[in-house]
């Protein structure tokens, strides 16, 4: 028995010349089939497709990011990078780090002026913004985990780009808004800008893009990191002041990493070790949080929030401190989530008034901004799980397009701590421990989670958003174990988020007003913003039944094998 909610239908032929055919799947139950939910409904096609030709969830995941770098070029992508955390069938657990590195002539104080101060703008913006991409080196190297060879998971993304894709209204609106920006960071033409604005239903064709992946189809991971298409990129470097050689194309290398892996209420959580800090993060959060028995409280009241939200405040607090690239500090992880440091870390927690951010770290003023990634949750009727999170950093990454290519660059040398303590632009502070140095991975808010529940995956999780990632994970864990809330709700109910500093708690516009003045009263500065995250959840019960939802804040969707 399979239930659909579906919305948004263009019809035509699915198999038509170009892809105007997109039907927005919201929530699916089923069982015995696999599932894809990622940000397009195109793309998760995609990946379903993959699955009905017989791969496995490795295989559709991977058709899925090619796709993505399709058909939603704001965070998917082939010029950035990101973290896999797959649970196979048989209870084999790994991760696949194919975050972005600094180019060889990065260095400490590349983004200071001559009297030191950071200039942001270049480590967001332009070809200076741009870390080594480890995306397609990804790709390939989840292909070990395929049943499919390369050539074929790579061709619906191939068709997308050659053949065009009807864009919806949230995409056209995102691509005029940035149209200034694409015309000041590119000296060339790009399929993104035309000469009127964008609007929902236009053909968005890719030319450059699908020779590309045609290239990566005949030549494997060489045909990205060798040969035409980095010299191409090279070549965009040289147009401004970009510092990516062919070396370290060629020396770009994918670390497989151990999960980290920790218990919470008689679940096994499995999600991403450093460089990314969102397991460490959400390994920190929850176990804090439990010291106060959330299962006590109801989802979004003023208590349990207060709860989660100073967790949250100590959580970053680390974050700034700690953490890093564990190739190039002292990983501290299974300290920073023993029992005995969060117990002395939650001391000073009271029911009576809000902490102050001073207590647990220096206060450094800073701003607030959003931030785009994407996230992608597969489960095959093997049993098989994978979870995705993957980025360009800010919208379109770095504005620039590889011209000839056709794909956007990223801009994650912001996500270093270019100055320490002067905050990113998620007004994430840094220290040393995140400081720019050639050949190292910036650390990262992604956090990718599979949890297992009797050696079996339970729930497939993640989100966009920086440093909202890891708030918003946790956040659907509390809801569904301790909550015992459904998926739907789960994903769909409004968000908070708190990370140390700024001092205020952001709260999503649609979040309970009680809530937020009995916080206010115990001292909690609040602030509204428009949206947090865009979770994909798969939770599976204990007879197999599968309920996978789609977040309803964007176009995401999801497609059944």
């Amino acid at each position: 028995m399979k239930k659909l909610i579906i919305i948004g239908v263009l019809i035509t032929q699915y198999f038509s010349a170009q892809y105007t055919d997109i039907t927005i799947v919201k929530e699916v139950k089923v069982k015995n089939k696999g599932v894809v939910v990622s940000a397009h409904p195109l793309a998760s096609e995609a990946g379903a497709r993959i699955l009905k030709m017989g791969g496995n969830a490795y295989d559709a995941v991977v058709a899925t990011q090619y796709a993505l770098a399709v058909v939603y070029p704001q965070a998917g992508n082939i010029g950035g990078g990101g973290f896999l955390v797959g649970v196979k069938s048989n209870g084999e657990k790994f991760t696949v780090d194919y975050r972005e590195t600094a180019p060889l002539k990065a260095s400490r104080d590349m983004y200071l002026d001559k009297n030191g101060k950071a200039n942001t703008d270049l480590s967001q913006n332009g070809r200076l913004a741009v870390g080594i991409p480890g995306s397609v080196a990804g790709f390939f190297a989840t292909l070990k985990y395929c049943r499919l060879p390369m050539e074929k998971i790579i061709q619906p993304s191939i068709d997308l780009a050659e053949k065009g894709f009807a864009i919806t209204e949230q995409e056209a609106e995102m691509l005029n808004r940035h149209r200034d920006a694409f015309k000041k960071h590119n000296k060339t033409a790009i399929a993104f800008v035309k000469d009127v604005p964008w609007k929902a239903g236009d053909i968005l064709i890719q030319k450059e893009l699908a020779e590309t992946l045609k290239l990566i189809q005949k030549l494997g991971a060489k045909g990205f990191y060798e040969g035409r298409t980095a010299e191409l990129l090279v070549a965009e470097m040289k147009r401004g002041n970009g510092i990516i050689t062919m070396q370290d194309l060629k020396n770009y290398r994918v670390a497989e990493r151990k999960a980290l892996e920790f218990d919470y209420k008689g679940n096994h959580v499995v999600s991403m070790p450093l460089p990314s800090s969102g397991g460490l993060l959400l390994a920190q959060m929850l176990r804090m949080a439990s010291f106060e028995n959330l299962e006590h409280y109801q989802q979004n009241s003023a208590k349990a929030v207060q709860i989660m939200a100073e967790a949250e405040r100590r959580a970053f607090a680390d974050r700034a401190e700690y953490m890093g690239d564990p190739d190039f500090i002292q990983d501290k992880t299974n300290y920073l989530i023993s029992d005995d440091y969060l117990k002395s870390r939650w001391k000073s927690f009271s029911f009576d008034h809000a902490t102050p951010s001073s207590e647990v770290g220096k206060i450094i003023a800073q701003p607030k901004e959003s931030t785009q990634t994407t996230h992608i949750s597969v489960l095959d009727k093997d049993g098989n799980a994978a979870s995705v999170t993957t980025t360009l950093n800010g919208y379109y990454g770095s504005k620039v397009v590889v011209s000839g290519a056709g794909f956007f660059l990223n801009n994650e040398m912001d996500d270093f701590s270019i100055k320490p303590g002067v905050p990113n632009m998620f007004g994430a502070v840094g220290g040393e421990a995140n400081s720019i140095q050639p050949n190292k991975r910036m650390l990262s808010s992604m956090t990718p989670t599979i949890l297992l529940k009797n050696g079996k995956p339970f729930m497939v999780v993640g989100t966009p958003g920086g440093t909202t990632i890891p708030t918003s994970v946790y956040q659907s864990v509390v809801d569904v174990i301790d909550f015992k809330l459904n998926a739907n709700i789960s994903v769909n109910s409004p968000k908070f988020h708190h990370q140390w500093l700024p001092e205020a708690v952001a709260f999503e516009k649609n979040f309970p007003e009680t809530t937020i003045s009995e916080m206010k009263k115990l001292g909690y500065k609040a602030e509204r913003w428009n949206q947090i995250g865009r979770t994909e959840m798969i939770l599976i019960d204990e007879t197999g039944n599968i309920h996978a939802v789609a977040d309803g804040r964007g176009d995401d969707s999801v497609a059944v094998e």
